[in-house]
């Protein structure tokens, strides 16, 4: 179900400011009742049964068929599919990451001690469970996913990592104690570690783990990021010229409409351009330049922004999956698309604008009226029909949104 009727005259008479902390105080309950295990959108694909269908499909057209129906079914039937492929809730990293990062923004708006209580709660759970079978600090996925081989379940990789790294440098700013400031350094250990391919003298690219090299720009941005500030910080010119050397790699293979593929090259292209990705590349690239103050990653990131804000929304308000697609309308493209927009507003300032519409919306449409925000909007690709996935995904979802919507509300607090 969606929000009650009566939480619905509650939204329309509110201001956006009371909508959003209506939203948050909901969603926060939800978690804190739900606990910090949940499902994930991959969690059912890594059953052996089902990654054999997969690996089928990829070679037969029939089995690509099967395979396409019955991951819709899971898609429509998200709850039942677990309950009958016995997939059972886990505690994902990343979403602890999130999570962390949400509640020190949140005690930030609301100066309520709870709510800088419940991040502590998430960073000490991080603080026993990094990988210990790489140099560093690493987090990985807590089931196993497939690229271009398989990853094994709990191997460290630079997506969850940095997402777990933001929380403990916003720890570390937020209380000045060296011990965040140490295990952002430890981070780095593991960041720096990961497979690089060396293009040229002037660029690099972070692979996502550490088990084989490959080229995404979105993580090559995520790692470059934080090696850069980090390495300002504790003053290790080597991880800064090695972030900036990874960086020059996304920058140069920006594409004439301003887009970023999702691979770089030497990759295969995957001629693959969707919402949330564009948004993490602008968002990484925006801190870069703030950090770096060299104006060509300016340029490229104004000539992207420009790119994704005239792309990827509907009537400025509903998040498109691609420039042509509008389905899947995916919770994580409204969080992130939130996120990216308030952080790149005080130099684009009509972002904040579509993020304000773009919570609205999400908020009326996604979030159950327990609390929590479904998956998404989907079209069916065998019989055009959209439906709704009503299921809560802790990391890919509920993190993700009580970040966007945090992240919103502090923005909106100091325009």
């Amino acid at each position: 179900m969606f929000l009650s009727k009566e939480n619905c005259r509650k939204l329309n008479k509110m201001t956006l400011k009371n909508k959003i902390e209506f939203s948050i105080i909901n969603l926060d309950t939800w978690i804190t009742q739900n606990g910090f295990s949940g499902f994930d959108p991959y969690d059912v694909k890594s059953i052996h049964l089902i990654r054999k269908i997969t690996e089928y499909g990829n070679k037969n057209f029939l089995f690509e068929i099967f395979r396409e129906i019955i991951f819709e079914l899971f898609l429509m039937f998200p709850n039942l599919s677990r309950k009958l492929l016995n997939v059972k809730p886990q505690i994902n990293p990343k979403a602890i990451g999130l999570l962390a990062k949400s509640y020190i923004d949140i005690y930030q708006v609301f100066n309520d001690e709870k709510y800088l209580k419940k991040a502590y709660e998430c960073i000490n759970w991080l603080d026993e469970n990094y990988s210990k079978d790489y140099p560093g600090k690493g987090w990985g996925y807590p089931f196993a996913w497939q690229a271009k081989e398989e990853i094994p379940a709990n191997t460290p990789n630079g997506i969850v990592t940095t997402a777990v790294a933001d929380a403990y440098w916003s720890m570390y700013k937020l209380t000045n104690e060296s011990k965040y400031l140490q295990v952002c350094s430890e981070i780095c250990v593991f960041l720096i570690d990961l497979p690089k391919d060396k293009i040229d003298e002037a660029q690099i690219c972070f692979s996502y783990t550490p088990i084989f090299v490959n080229h995404v720009h979105n993580l090559n941005l995520f790692v470059a990021e934080f090696l850069i500030k980090v390495g300002q910080e504790v003053d290790n010119s080597t991880w800064v010229e090695t972030g900036i050397k990874a960086t020059n790699y996304t920058a140069s293979n920006q594409m004439n409409d301003g887009a970023f593929d999702y691979n770089g090259p030497p990759e295969k292209p995957q001629n693959f351009v969707d919402n949330y990705h564009t948004a993490f590349v602008l968002r990484q690239l925006y801190s870069i330049w703030q950090l770096t103050k060299d104006e060509k990653y300016f340029n490229i990131l104004e000539k992207g922004y420009n790119y994704y804000i005239n792309n990827f929304f509907e009537n400025d308000r509903i998040p498109k999956f691609t420039k042509t697609r509008k389905y899947r309308i995916d919770i994580h493209s409204s969080a992130e698309s939130i996120n990216c927009l308030c952080e790149l507003s005080p130099h684009f300032p009509k972002g904040i604008e579509i993020a304000k519409n773009v919570a609205t919306w999400t908020i009326e449409n996604l979030q159950d009226k327990k609390g929590f925000f479904y998956h998404g909007i989907f079209k069916s690709r065998f019989i055009g029909v959209p439906f709704k996935s009503k299921i809560a995904y802790i990391r890919w979802g509920e993190a993700w949104m009580l970040k966007g919507l945090s992240n919103l509300l502090k923005t909106i607090k100091y325009v």
